[in-house]
């Protein structure tokens, strides 16, 4: 770029680079075969982009200038090495690159045709245990800080920054190979495969207009792997859950404050993504399939299918919920099976429902904001309060946090 274009504002760069880092992280990889040394590379080219363009204007193709910028970085790294030598001739046969990544960074290898997609499957090898696989690819694929990705698993930021180090560790003590796995080798590795897509899509939705690239990837990624492995039911049911969830998403927010699913204006939510959901799950109804994700993509084709929240079928969701739970006790599904007990049966029973699980999640802000609720129809208003106030303290995202101190404002304000 020359000094003709406008200088880019430093929250746009910060957000072009977040849309770009797992494809060029993918993508720097699959050149030099090691991790930390693509991470590095890509995050030295960040640093240098934030100097050049927030003077310069950002390029009209980024994720070809964050690459080759990576590329050179790490060449400059291993220059001395023997290894540096062929890893420079190796870079340099990667013709076409820029023009590549302005397609997505997408080219024929093996079974998978992705960088992104080969790169989870890479990192969800069996020599790794599962929260490792997960965890790594996150950081790889979504460009999560290590405290995003604690505050997906419930675990401190400590915790993480070690489980990480195992995961790169383990890649490394055991050789484990850049290699795409056959087709064959495919399903064995589906499982973190969809976890991962899952929680990347979930980190898109802390700041809804921000990280909208990260759930764009995510359903983007589902995609290819549904092409990929069209016979896999869960597949499907994971593109099912995330169109409809992200069908909603025009409708969450209003001047930058949270909408609940029961104020929200049900005629902005995208009724293309709400069709192409619903019949993805009447397919997986006709299977008689029955898996986690189909289960939690049924649940919000009902929630998809009410015209207001009041007409809504609170006793088939507390059904799906009594089967997700049966496949998936964790104590998140059982924590969104109370919020359903509370909406079927009533706020006593759902508040029995949530204090059963309370030791599990004491730490979680949305068990507290779910007691509160209780708690406020059933007009306890002062533990209401302190509820919510519990909740806000626990909030990491600052529209949540706003969001349950409104709730202690419109309780002070005499609103029930």
């Amino acid at each position: 770029m020359t000094g003709h274009a406008a200088p880019a504002d430093p929250a746009k760069v910060e957000s072009v680079f977040r849309e770009v880092y797992g494809q060029a992280v993918a993508t720097l990889i699959r050149v030099c075969g090691d991790i930390t040394l693509a991470e590095d590379a890509v995050q030295d080219a960040f640093v240098a982009a934030t100097d050049r363009w927030r003077r310069d204007g950002i390029p009209p193709n980024p994720a070809g200038w964050i690459v080759t910028t990576a590329r050179n970085r790490a060449i400059d790294q291993h220059r001395r090495s023997t290894r540096g030598r062929e890893f420079e001739r190796d870079a340099a046969d990667e013709s076409g690159l820029n023009s590549e990544l302005s397609a997505g960074g997408r080219e024929g290898n093996g079974a998978v045709t992705d960088d992104q997609l080969r790169l989870i499957f890479i990192c969800c090898h069996p020599a790794l245990r599962t929260e490792h696989q997960v965890a790594l690819t996150l950081r790889l694929l979504g460009g999560l800080s290590v405290e995003e990705i604690a505050r997906g698993f419930l675990v401190t930021e400590t915790a993480m920054a070690k489980r990480l180090g195992r995961a790169k560790y383990k890649i490394k003590a055991a050789r484990i190979p850049y290699r795409v796995p056959v087709k064959s080798d495919l399903p064995h590795r589906l499982r973190p495969v969809l976890s991962v897509i899952y929680l990347i899509y979930n980190a898109g939705t802390d700041e809804l207009d921000e990280r909208a690239p990260l759930r764009q990837e995510a359903i983007r990624l589902t995609r290819a792997l549904a092409s990929l492995m069209s016979g896999e039911p869960e597949v499907a049911g994971l593109l099912a859950l995330l169109l409809l969830n992200e069908s909603r998403v025009p409708a969450r927010s209003g001047d930058g404050s949270i909408v609940l699913l029961r104020d929200q204006d049900r005629t902005m939510w995208d009724q293309r993504m709400i069709d192409e959901g619903h019949a993805i799950v009447r397919a997986c109804i006709d299977n008689n399939e029955s898996g986690p994700y189909q289960l939690q993509a049924a649940i919000q084709a009902v929630h998809c299918s009410a015209e207001t929240f009041e007409v809504t079928d609170w006793p088939q969701i507390l059904t799906l919920y009594d089967h997700l739970f049966s496949v998936m006790p964790s104590a998140v599904v059982a924590l969104n099976r109370a919020i359903a007990v509370s909406e079927a049966d009533g706020p006593v029973a759902g508040l029995v429902a949530l204090d059963a699980i309370s030791p599990d999640l004491v730490k979680y802000h949305l068990l507290h904001a779910a007691r509160a609720t209780a708690l406020r129809r059933l007009g306890r208003i002062d533990e209401a309060r302190d509820a919510y106030a519990t909740a806000a303290d626990l909030a990491t995202v600052a529209a949540d946090r706003d969001h349950l101190l409104l709730q202690i404002r419109a309780l002070d304000g005499g609103e029930t």
